[in-house]
């Protein structure tokens, strides 16, 4: 990955304690996995940022690239990678979500 690619990316990511990559924008996602992690973000309350990866074609294959992971939506808390949806609806589900966002 070419480094300002990277940084951008990194740049986004830190941009928020939360931080979505998703398909759309919160308001209207794209995409039913995209739509599932927003509910779950709004369901918590959570304040977080977000990044429509159809408005740019690199960050949506670098993404992948980034975190090693196939798909999208990626949700990262403090900078780390959480997960995809379904991994996200399960740390909901279980309550180690809320921990890792510190509610």
């Amino acid at each position: 990955m070419e480094k300002t690619l990277q940084d951008k990316i990194e740049g986004l990511i830190g941009s928020q304690k939360t931080f979505l990559f998703m398909k759309g924008t919160p308001d209207a996602p794209m995409c039913g996995f995209s739509a599932g992690v927003t509910n779950v973000l709004r369901s918590l309350g959570v304040q977080y940022g977000s990044f429509n990866v159809l408005s740019d074609q690199n960050v949506r294959e670098g993404i992948k690239e980034f975190a090693n992971w196939p798909t999208i939506p990626q949700l990262y808390i403090d900078g780390e990678f959480i997960g995809g949806h379904d991994i996200v609806v399960e740390m909901a589900r279980s309550g180690e979500l809320q921990k890792k966002l510190g509610n």
